[in-house]
């Protein structure tokens, strides 16, 4: 009986972990969507940009005017390569393997594809970046954990507000903290606590923008920092905002074998509910 019993639970545990892994690539491929949203709005404004010059030097003849719709159009055309590059080296970057990684480079990246709607909502970008060692991280997964901060960063400030982004050389622990600051509403103490749990949303749907977040939940955002033997944390108070702080191995200290990283390591608690300053 108790080897019937143990076999059983060995065959139910083997089907939780494939549907946990069929979670995973399903919240990665609704990330991907979400992604590719954002990518094409950014480049309907770009090319919006073109057209409307162009048409405003096809009507002027005059030097001036040309000279300042060709500079415009210019403009637009190193947009549009900028982010054309961004999208190119995410797609290039499929392999769940780790490796040294600049972190001020992939964040810079990343607010590309994010400009305009930064900019639309009216979000004022603080970036402190002193030099910090690299980090020894799979970039695409990092880069989808950005986004997501990122976007639930800006909708937790709907009428406009403050955005930090900073990195700092935790030499203690030998990391790279990777911090983003809201100034908007915060996290109600009681949701805190929550907030990494699967399926748990603070959200009641999507904002004026149709978004809800990238589709790359909070959970698997902890589950893919921990996956890089990191941890996530978060600090928030009501009415002050939030900060989450990604603590990231530098390429130092982790080892130098490509990891893959595409299963999950067992939760560690990286949960700080301090209120922030």
């Amino acid at each position: 009986m108790e080897d019937a019993a143990s076999a059983h639970i060995a065959q139910l545990q083997q089907q939780i972990d494939s549907l946990k892994e069929q979670l995973v690539q399903a919240q990665r491929l609704t990330a991907l969507g979400e992604l590719l949203g954002t990518t094409t709005h950014e480049f309907n404004n770009v090319l919006m940009t073109v057209i409307n010059y162009a048409k405003m030097g096809m009507r002027h003849r005059d030097a001036p005017t040309r000279d300042k719709c060709f500079d415009k159009i210019f403009n637009a055309g190193n947009r549009a390569a900028k982010i054309t590059n961004t999208v190119l080296g995410m797609a290039r970057n499929r392999a769940a393997s780790q490796e040294p990684t600049d972190l001020k480079a992939l964040v810079e990246n990343t607010l590309i594809l994010l400009e305009r709607e930064m900019n639309k909502y009216r979000i004022t970008l603080d970036k402190s970046f002193p030099k910090v060692p690299q980090a020894y991280v799979n970039g695409n997964q990092i880069q989808q954990v950005l986004l997501n901060l990122l976007i639930n960063a800006r909708q937790a400030m709907p009428n406009g507000g403050r955005l930090a982004i900073k990195l700092r050389h935790d030499t203690k622990e030998g990391m790279v903290d990777l911090v983003v600051r809201d100034y908007g509403s915060g996290i109600p103490p009681e949701k805190l606590p929550r907030i990494f749990d699967s399926f748990y949303t603070t959200k009641s749907g999507p904002d004026a923008s149709g978004k809800g977040g990238t589709g790359l939940g909070l959970s698997m955002c902890r589950d893919i920092i921990e996956a890089h033997h990191g941890r996530i944390q978060v600090q928030s108070t009501l009415g002050k905002g939030t900060a989450f702080t990604l603590k990231l191995p530098t390429a130092t200290k982790a080892t130098r074998k490509r990891t893959p990283v595409a299963a999950p390591l067992t939760p560690v608690p990286g949960l700080v509910s301090q209120p922030v300053e």
